[in-house]
This record gives structure tokens, sequence and C-alpha cells, in this order.
């Protein structure tokens, strides 16, 4: 099965944007490993830079600098039967490695 990511955009008016993507399995991990691995993958464990891992940036039609930052956040992932719609078409584990990389960089 594959696995369905889903994610949001929250401002400091805790104002959301929902989104997810879907990547394939190819070696059919266990999701509760995978989440796991990417919530210990994540800054501070729950927020990553979209643009830095692939995923569509998401946000309001007028940016507020009061308000609106860079950050994305996790929400959940689960198995799905959907058919991959990841637009650089990758496995869910480049994914969470994307996410590693990203998370090292925006720490310091």
């Amino acid at each position: 099965m594959n696995i369905l990511v889903q994610y949001l955009y929250r401002d400091a008016g805790n104002n959301k944007i929902w989104s997810d993507v879907v990547f394939s399995n190819r070696m059919n991990l266990d999701v509760c490993e995978l989440e796991t691995n990417i919530k210990n993958a994540l800054i501070d464990g729950e927020f990553f830079v979209a643009e830095d891992v692939g995923l569509p940036s998401l946000c309001f039609d007028r940016y507020d600098e009061e308000l609106d930052h860079g950050w994305h956040e996790y929400f959940s992932i689960k198995k799905t039967a959907n058919s991959p719609n990841d637009d650089l078409g990758r496995d869910i584990c480049n994914f969470v490695n994307m996410l590693k990389l990203s998370a090292l960089r925006n720490r310091y």
C-alpha cells in the first residue's frame, strides 16, 4: 500500500491550510515505524520547510509579516490505496531522507 502524508500551514493567527501527498511504499514499511522516523526527522518533532523537501508550499493569498512564516507542520500518515501523486515520484523513504537533511540545515 502507498503512504498518504497530511501536512498543514498554520500562521501565527492559527489560520490553517491543509494538504496531503501520496508516496509509493516499495519496501512496504510499517506505518508506525515510518511515523517514528518522520517525527525524528522533523524540526522539534513537528515542523519542516516545504520547499526544502519538495512539497508545495502552502500559504494564504495575502502575506502578513506579523503572522506568516516559512514552516509547515506534519499532521499524520496512513496507508492508502490511492495512487502516488508526489510531483517528484519519490518513495516514502526518499521523502524521509529529505526531511532529515532539511532539519539539519534549518536547526542551526
